[in-house]
């Protein structure tokens, strides 16, 4: 029987709410930018902000870990595994065992959750004790 400690069901429920806010907000930031900037402008500043401020939602509140801009330049290795797992793993649920391409992606994002939790718990935390 696997046994989940209270400490590590905290940073799960606190990194998906983490998560939800974060798409709300880099979405919200799309919108409002897209209607001065061409689409694409728009997406890269708002997936850039995301970032940035997924950084600060998960060392501030999930993990409870001081905030560093080594830790803020290395965030973005987080995403770029991601990306590249869901690149592979989309490529994989479609071309290979015929799942729809309207469906996969919900797929990938629900399979990539652990992926992106366990990267960042590790990043966040090796070598730093949780804030007080």
């Amino acid at each position: 029987m696997i046994r989940i400690d209270r400490e590590h069901l905290r940073h799960g429920l606190y990194f998906l709410a983490a998560g939800l806010t974060n798409t709300a907000f880099s979405y919200g930031l799309y919108l409002l930018l897209q209607l001065i900037l061409h689409y694409q402008a728009a997406f890269a500043i708002s997936f850039a902000a995301g970032v940035c401020f997924s950084y600060w939602l998960n060392s501030r509140f999930v993990f409870r870990t001081p905030m560093s801009w080594k830790g803020l330049l290395a965030y973005p290795l987080v995403y770029l595994v991601q990306y590249a797992a869901s690149v592979l793993l989309l490529a994989l649920l479609v071309e290979r065992l015929g799942v729809p391409q309207a469906f996969a992606p919900l797929l990938v994002t629900i399979v990539t959750i652990p992926l992106t939790f366990l990267m960042t718990r590790w990043l966040l935390l090796r070598g730093n004790r949780p804030a007080a």
